[in-house]
């Protein structure tokens, strides 16, 4: 049981960055991350689609007999979690919210900035967030339109990502942020033009670390965790052009092994 692989799955190439904090903390671990690229990007689906989706990843990964699945997606997250939980009541699964408590707590402005896809910021779940931990704090939400799908292409340091987030960080700069956080996990790739655009004082947070903690609590908790010796794997699975996928693990070190599966 504690050699099944822990299963990964996001909208796209994005939740490749929670893998990588995954892995950092946990490399005794066998896993398998589903990229669901050619429906990328979830921000800008319904509600109902999201879930449907949600379901079909859901169901690759269990088939793929994974211990446990993290929802690499804060939109999926933040739209099917419950429902996941509530169907698939033998399964652990993970979720990311943006990080918007460690931000409210640290913040000496008291205002803040969440960047996120529409998805996210429309759903309750967010709103509950935000209401719970912004007491006293202005939260400057934006949506970051047409970011994901230039990520998906190779090109976050491309000038048109520049362009749209100079534009996105425009009204949050006059509110005087000192927090900026990160509500999808395609964006810690934008980090380099971001640095580029912000002042040193503001800080850029996102939830990759948290959720390899969180990963490790559960793993020890149910007793899962893998203490075998035997070589470990790294599956990757995308129904999309395999060389993005590579692109986005070419820092990455182990077995890894990308594959191109319709679904």
């Amino acid at each position: 049981m504690s050699e099944r692989p822990i299963g990964i799955f996001d909208s796209g190439i994005g939740g490749t960055s929670i893998w990588k904090e995954i892995n950092k903390l946990l490399p005794l671990e066998n896993t398998i991350y589903l990229a669901d690229s050619a429906n990328a990007p979830y921000g800008e689906k319904s509600p109902n689609e999201i879930l449907r989706l949600s379901v079909k990843n859901t169901e690759f990964l269990l088939q793929e007999k994974c211990k446990l699945i993290v929802v690499a997606c804060n939109t999926a997250t933040t739209n099917a979690i419950k429902f996941l939980r509530d169907t698939y009541t033998n399964v652990l699964f993970i979720g990311i919210e943006p990080a918007i408590k460690p931000a409210v707590l640290q913040s000496n402005s008291k205002n803040i900035g969440v960047l996120a896809t529409k998805g996210t910021l429309s759903s309750s779940l967010f709103h509950n967030t935000a209401k719970n931990h912004g007491e006293g704090i202005r939260i400057i939400e934006k949506v970051g339109k047409g970011l994901v799908p230039l990520i998906e292409a190779g090109r976050a340091t491309s000038e048109e990502v520049k362009i749209i987030l100079t534009n996105i960080l425009k009204p949050m700069l006059k509110e005087n942020i000192d927090y900026l956080v990160l509500g999808c996990t395609h964006y810690p790739y934008l980090m380099p033009v971001l640095k580029e655009l912000l002042p040193n004082h503001i800080n850029i947070i996102d939830s990759g670390e948290a959720v390899a903690r969180q990963t490790k609590v559960i793993l020890e908790k149910e007793g899962l965790m893998n203490v075998s010796n035997n070589k470990k794997t790294y599956q990757f699975y995308t129904n999309k052009e395999t060389k993005i996928l590579k692109l986005f693990l070419n820092d990455a070190e182990g077995n890894l092994k990308v594959n191109y599966l319709k679904f």
